[in-house]
C-alpha cells in the first residue's frame, strides 16, 4: 500500500545506505592519474590531480579528484564513490549536506547523514589530507584545483535547493506526547548545522504564540520558518504572516516548513513523504520553493487562513473531542473513530458550492494532467521557482550562527477582518472574490439541504495522518480545494469499511463518497444541533456556526522534495481515461 510510512521507510533505505551498490568496479578500473601526475609521484609524495574526462561502462562522465593513492573521489551519476582506507564507499548526493576545505587548508571535510537506526538519520562527516604540491606542479595552488571540484559536487548535492538557508525555528515541548524539545536538540539541529544553516531558535510558551511571533518577525531576516510541532503551528505561523500588512509578501517570501512532532503531521508527511523528524529534516535541507494555495476561512466578522483542511461532522469531532487523549498519538483517531462510528450521527446542513471539476473520472484526469506538467518542469529545472516565489537565495551573510532567541513575547488576541473592499495589487492578503459567510449567496451558486450528512471534508493536501491519504486527487497549486462528503445513517459495518479503504487506497473510488474539485463553498449547520458538535479548521476547533470558504492559488510558500506532495495520487490516475478515448 503506497502511503507516507511506506515512502519513509523507502526513502530511509534508498537515501541513507552508505555502501556502493555491488555492481560497483573496482575504483583502479574507474580512474588512474593523468600521466603528469604519475610522473610526479613517488613512493613519498602525495597525489593531486583532477580528471573530468574520465567515464563509467554506461558513457556517463566521471568526476575524479585524485588526493592520494589510497584517497580516490569519484562523482558518479547519482552518488559520490570514495576509494579511502576506511568507509563510507558511497555517499548517495542526496545525503551530502557540505563540502568545504578546512580553514587550515589541510583537510577537505563531507558532512553527511548516515543511518543511526532504521527510521533515524544521524549527521556524520569524513576528512581526507590534501597534499601540499611543489608550485611548479600546481601553478594555481591547491584551491583552485580542489575549489571547482568542491563547487560541483556542491551543485550535485544541492541542485535547485538553496544552500544555508536561513532558517526561522519553532520548538512546541507540548506537541503531541511532548518529545518534541529533545527531538529538536538531539535529531533535527545537528542535521541543520552540518548543513551551516544559520538558526534562530524560539520555544513556545502558550497556544496562539506563533501567530504574534509570526505576525512581527522581519520576514528578511529569514528564508524559511520551521514549526517542529504537530499541524497546529504551521496554522499559526500561516496566520500570523497573513495578519501583517504586507501579507502577500510574507506569505510568498517565508516557506513554511514542518519537523513532525504531532499526532497527525499531515503537512511533513504530504511535504517529504515521511513522519519521522530526521527525514524531514533532511527533506528541508534539501527542499525546492514550491508555491502552496491556501484558503480563507471566513465566519463571523474573522478571516482564518487554512492550509491543510476544514471539516463539520465526523472527522471534525474526531479531530476536537480525542484532543485529550494525545498521549495515545496517533491511535486516538483509531479510537476516536470506533466510537463515533456506532453513534450513526447525522449533521443537517444546507451546503452551496462552487464546484469546478464534478466527477471523480474528471478530477483523475485534472490530476494526470496537472502531474505530467509539473514532470516536464522538473526535466528543465523550473518547478517550484516561480518569479513571485523568489527568495532563498543561495548565498546569505551568517547573522545568527545557531543563536537561540528569547521566549518571545505576548500579544493581544488575533482575528483576520475581511478585505473585500482590498484593492487586487494590495500587499495585504487577497480581496475575498465571494465576499463572505455574511453576504448574500453569489450568483450561480445553489443552496443544497443535507439531511443526513455524516462527513463534510475539504482539503489541501492528500494526507491528513500518514496513513489517511483522504484527498487522493489533491495538489500543492491547482487553485482547487478537493470536497468528499458522505451520509451519516450508514451502518457501522459500512463506516469501518469506508475507513479501512482509506487505509487501502480506495476510498477516493468508494461509492459511499463524493468526491469533488471546488473553489469555494458555504455550509450552514442548521440550529437545535448537539452543542458537542464540531468545525475544525487545520485541526483547530472554531464555533459550530455558517462559514464559508475560498481558495487562494499558489498565496503561500513551502519546501518539498519534488515540487509537490508525496502522495501517489488516485489509482489508476495514469491509466487512459475514458473521455481520452473519446477524444482520440
Amino acid at each position: 500500500m503506497p502511503n507516507a510510512t511506506a515512502t519513509a521507510t523507502a526513502n530511509a533505505t534508498a537515501n541513507a545506505n552508505a555502501d556502493a551498490d555491488a555492481g560497483d568496479a573496482p575504483l583502479t578500473t574507474l580512474a588512474t592519474p593523468p600521466s603528469g601526475a604519475r610522473a610526479a609521484s613517488a613512493k613519498t609524495q602525495p597525489l593531486l590531480a583532477v580528471e573530468s574526462r574520465a567515464t563509467d561502462d554506461a558513457g556517463a562522465a566521471r568526476d575524479v579528484l585524485i588526493l592520494s593513492r589510497d584517497v580516490i573521489l569519484i562523482q558518479k551519476e547519482d552518488s559520490l564513490l570514495v576509494s579511502a582506507p576506511k568507509p563510507p564507499r558511497s555517499i548517495p548526493y542526496y545525503n551530502i549536506l557540505w563540502v568545504e576545505i578546512t580553514e587550515d587548508q589541510k583537510q577537505l571535510r563531507i558532512d553527511f547523514v548516515a543511518q543511526a537506526s532504521q527510521h533515524v538519520l544521524e549527521p556524520r562527516h569524513v576528512e581526507f589530507p590534501i597534499p601540499a604540491l611543489a608550485a611548479e606542479q600546481s601553478p594555481h595552488g591547491n584551491d583552485d584545483e580542489i575549489l571547482s571540484w568542491v563547487e560541483r559536487l556542491m551543485d550535485r548535492a544541492y541542485g535547485n535547493a538553496a544552500r544555508r538557508k536561513r532558517a526561522w525555528v519553532l520548538v512546541n515541548p507540548h506537541a503531541g506526547t511532548g518529545g518534541a524539545d529533545k527531538i529538536w536538540d538531539k535529531q533535527v539541529r545537528p542535521i541543520f548545522a552540518a548543513a551551516r544553516m544559520p538558526m534562530t531558535v524560539i520555544r513556545t510558551t502558550y497556544s496562539g504564540e506563533g501567530v504574534d511571533l509570526a505576525r512581527d518577525i522581519n520576514i528578511d531576516d529569514y528564508d524559511i520558518a520551521i514549526p517542529c510541532s504537530g499541524d497546529g503551528l504551521p496554522h499559526e505561523v500561516f496566520n500570523g504572516l497573513a495578519q501583517r500588512p504586507d501579507a502577500r509578501r510574507a506569505l510568498s517570501k517565508i516557506a513554511v516548513c514542518h519537523i513532525p512532532c504531532g499526532s497527525g503531521n499531515a503537512m511533513s508527511c504530504n511535504l517529504y513523504g515521511t513522519y519521522r523528524p530526521t527525514l524531514a529534516a533532511l527533506a528541508i535541507v534539501k527542499g525546492i520553493p514550491t508555491p502552496l494555495d491556501l484558503i480563507s476561512v471566513t465566519q463571523g466578522e474573522k478571516r482564518i487562513i487554512s492550509f491543510l483542511s476544514q471539516a463539520l461532522g465526523m472527522i471534525a469531532d474526531l479531530d476536537i473531542t480525542t484532543e485529550h487523549l494525545r498521549w495515545m498519538g496517533a491511535s486516538r483517531f483509531t479510537y476516536g473513530f470506533l466510537v463515533l462510528a456506532m453513534k450513526r450521527k447525522v449533521y443537517p446542513c444546507d451546503i452551496a458550492v462552487k464546484v469546478e471539476i464534478h466527477h471523480k473520472d474528471d478530477v483523475k484526469e485534472h490530476y494526470r494532467r496537472n502531474i505530467s506538467n509539473a514532470g516536464s518542469e522538473t526535466e528543465t529545472g523550473e518547478m517550484g521557482q516561480q518569479s513571485t516565489h523568489g527568495g532563498l537565495d543561495n548565498d546569505h551573510e551568517d547573522k545568527n550562527n545557531g543563536i537561540e532567541a528569547g521566549p518571545g513575547t505576548s500579544y493581544g488576541p488575533s482575528s483576520i477582518a475581511p478585505s473585500s473592499a482590498e484593492s487586487e495589487n494590495s500587499p495585504g492578503l487577497p480581496p475575498l472574490k465571494y465576499g463572505t459567510v455574511k453576504d448574500k449567496l453569489p450568483d450561480g451558486w445553489e443552496l443544497i439541504p443535507h439531511e443526513k450528512l455524516g462527513t463534510f471534508y475539504c482539503g489541501n493536501m492528500a494526507y491528513m495522518a500518514p496513513d489517511a491519504n483522504f484527498f487522493a486527487g489533491a495538489l500543492a497549486n491547482d487553485g482547487l480545494m478537493d470536497l468528499i462528503t458522505s451520509d451519516g445513517d450508514i451502518s457501522p459495518l459500512k463506516a469501518i469499511g469506508l475507513q479501512m479503504s482509506v487505509d487501502s487506497g480506495h476510498f477516493f473510488d468508494s461509492p459511499l463518497v463524493s468526491y469533488r474539485k471546488v473553489s469555494a463553498y458555504r455550509i450552514i449547520p442548521r440550529p437545535g444541533q448537539d452543542p458537542s458538535c464540531c468545525i475544525s479548521i487545520d485541526g483547530e476547533a472554531i464555533p459550530f456556526e455558517p462559514f464559508q470558504a475560498e481558495v487562494h492559488k499558489g498565496l503561500g510558500l513551502t519546501l518539498s522534495k519534488k515540487g509537490g506532495f508525496e502522495a501517489p495520487g488516485p489509482i489508476n490516475w495514469d491509466k487512459v481515461t475514458n473521455t481520452e478515448r473519446m477524444r482520440a
